[in-house]
């Protein structure tokens, strides 16, 4: 009896996350605040943001005219985007204990300021931002990107 109370919580926890998140194991963040228009673009499908959203990977956030968000990503990177903003999350490794690490994120419009994390003090020449026209590599720093 008891092993079969055991099988339906785990079949319970298993099939009741929320597919429209799609929570699996390319988590890379949440949406940590947000104000006004703020859309998650993942796989050809518009998500509204609301907070604690979990990010994934290659997502597309995207602020509207009176919107405004603040990322977190799982190595305290902090992304904050003004009004009319895009970017993309390109890619994200964060495997200290295995030395995988990688960050790139491509800004296509808009404001973003950058707060780098635990991936730039560990490996600072895998972390990028790409912008239309150059690529920003960081090396442990707060950058203030607009572009239009």
């Amino acid at each position: 009896m008891k092993y079969v109370s055991i099988l339906i919580m785990f079949f319970a926890m298993v099939t009741t996350g929320n597919p429209a998140y799609g929570v699996t194991a390319d988590q890379i963040g949440i949406v940590k605040s947000m104000v006004g228009d703020v859309v998650i673009i993942r796989n050809n499908q518009d998500i509204k943001g609301e907070i604690n959203l979990i990010l994934m990977l290659s997502d597309t956030v995207k602020t509207g005219p009176n919107g405004k968000a603040g990322l977190i990503l799982d190595d305290d990177t902090i992304i904050s985007m003004g009004p009319n903003s895009k970017v993309v999350i390109k890619d994200f490794l964060f495997q200290p204990n295995e030395k995988k690490l990688s960050l790139i994120v491509k800004v296509i419009q808009g404001t973003i300021s950058f707060l780098s994390g635990q991936i730039s003090k560990l490996a600072p020449n895998v972390v990028h931002i790409e912008l239309p026209f150059a690529t920003v590599g960081l090396r442990g720093t707060h950058v203030l990107v607009k572009v239009d």
